[in-house]
């Protein structure tokens, strides 16, 4: 081989070794530069007084019973909307209304055991609140 094919075959070698020692320095200069603004972040979110997130069961509740109201608004038939309805309304201690939907669904439906059932279980409930 020629001596200016070996020179430009050393001098490109080296080029290559410079670029590659710029790129690994780059690439550890962001590594360092990302974890320490998350460091940095935590630090910040961790000195900060926090107020504690409290759901309130029961206000989610009526939140989403007023959602499936006002799907029977526009479908009084819903069998859906009467179910989670009448399910979110006994949660609600509000057995008198989840009665009310039930007896709704057995008369849609009067081959559901399940909802016969159930509307027993709610009336006999409602009859002991009452005592």
């Amino acid at each position: 081989m020629s001596n200016s094919a070996e020179d430009y075959l050393t001098a490109r070698a080296k080029k290559i070794e410079r670029k590659k020692r710029l790129l690994s320095i780059v690439s550890i200069i962001s590594f360092v530069g990302s974890a320490g603004f998350g460091v940095i972040h935590l630090i910040q979110y961790a000195s900060q007084p926090h107020q504690p997130t409290v759901v309130y069961t029961e206000s989610l509740l009526e939140h989403q019973a007023r959602g499936y109201e006002l799907v029977l608004q526009r479908e009084p038939n819903n069998q859906v909307a009467l179910e989670k309805l009448s399910l979110l309304r006994l949660q609600l201690k509000d057995i008198k209304g989840s009665v009310e939907l039930l007896e709704k669904l057995v008369k849609q439906y009067p081959n559901r055991q399940d909802y016969k059932m159930l509307l027993e279980q709610m009336k006999k409930q409602e009859r002991e609140g009452d005592r």
